[in-house]
């Protein structure tokens, strides 16, 4: 994926939580609804998906007994979520809650350093939650968490005596988890403090740097963050992440495919797939990039080609081999500069394409067209 490490599901995550002494409710993984056990106790249901939005999408289901946790299995094994079918699902023990916490630490990419994110109301998306109930800590990478920044984050979040400690034990296993595993997130969202008094992960996001996966071997599952499209993208060398805009966007260059989304926002408009060519001008390439994007069904397809080293021309002419081979219904805005470009937009106008030389005019038509 562009820009993206590799993200691990909830039941993996936590198994890593709880092998450095971070507390997780009890439960287990089912592939089908007859795999789950006797149901004695209030019982929750999560879905096995690396998207978030699985809660308002049916994807958390809780059950009193046997019957309904089976009956919600079904329904939730037939769930697609942002693209993503669940495959398995976590079954665990509904805990008692006092309150909920939010926990991360990721990367400061400014200042180059781990960063602690702290909230102490956990259990919704951070960004959602207002900036005053949040807080950060930068951590030294050599020296980890200082004692007196674990004063200040128990005292942050209102944790007391004897919870203090408990806490100061779990934010030094969440740096060394993440730092041992060259993560780019570790978060648990929420934390529960009991109203036994004890902190436990209710869910848990790690996401792996790529580059290090050579060290990680035993966490690599790459299948499992992919949806159907992305593995077929991926086999054929293809770099595409699929959304949930109308937009389908289509770049030559990771740089350019993230300038062009950002671009498309100021406009109204939501990338949707976004599919990265690379350096490459062959024909073969675009046409079955464009196949994939088409599989995709975006409202509109917006096309961005900065021609360096690529032929404007030569991404037009696998454009127009899948317009005569299976014909496009969907509108195509072509913005197209560089090599070869007043030659690539001539061809693309003339089989009936928005060719457009500007950018912004680019993205503000795509725009209007997904909105339509």
């Amino acid at each position: 994926m562009i820009g993206d490490g590799m993200k691990l599901l909830e039941h993996r995550a936590k198994q890593i939580l709880r092998a450095n002494g971070i507390a997780i409710p009890e439960g287990y993984l089912v592939k089908i609804p007859e795999e789950l056990h006797d149901v004695k106790s209030p019982i929750i249901l999560k879905a096995q998906v690396a998207v978030g939005g699985r809660g308002k999408a049916g994807g958390i289901r809780f059950a009193s007994d046997l019957l309904e946790a089976r009956k919600s299995a079904t329904e939730i094994l037939k769930l697609e979520i942002s693209g993503h079918v669940p495959r398995e699902i976590l079954v665990e023990e509904r805990l008692t809650i006092g309150r909920e916490i939010y926990l991360s630490i990721t990367i400061d990419r400014s200042a180059r350093v781990p960063l602690l994110i702290a909230s102490s109301e956990g259990g919704v998306e951070i960004e959602s939650v207002p900036d005053g109930s949040i807080r950060k800590w930068q951590i030294h990478p050599f020296v980890g968490f200082q004692a007196y920044q674990l004063r200040e984050i128990s005292s942050f979040l209102r944790i007391e005596e004897p919870q203090r400690g408990q806490m100061t034990s779990l934010l030094r296993n969440l740096w060394r988890l993440f730092w041992d595993n060259d993560c780019e997130l570790a978060e648990i969202n929420p934390l529960i403090l009991s109203k036994d008094g004890v902190l436990v992960a209710g869910d848990a996001k790690i996401t792996v740097n790529d580059d290090s996966l050579y060290r990680h071997k035993e966490l690599i599952a790459p299948d499992e963050t992919l949806t159907a499209l992305e593995r077929e993208a991926k086999e054929k060398d293809i770099a595409l992440v699929q959304m949930d805009g109308e937009i389908g966007v289509i770049a030559n260059g990771a740089g350019l495919t993230m300038a062009t989304l950002d671009n498309l926002s100021l406009y109204g408009g939501r990338g949707g797939v976004f599919l990265d060519l690379g350096g490459t001008d062959d024909p073969k390439k675009v046409e079955q990039a464009l196949e994939l994007m088409i599989r995709s069904s975006p409202k509109v397809i917006l096309l961005n080609i900065f021609g360096g080293m690529t032929k404007c021309d030569s991404v037009a002419e696998g454009v127009l081999a899948v317009e005569n081979r299976i014909g496009i219904s969907i509108p195509i805005v072509a913005r197209v500069r560089g090599v070869n470009e007043e030659r690539g937009r001539d061809m693309l106008s003339k089989a009936g394409m928005i060719a457009i030389s500007d950018l912004d005019e680019a993205c503000r038509k795509a725009s209007e067209l997904g909105a339509a």
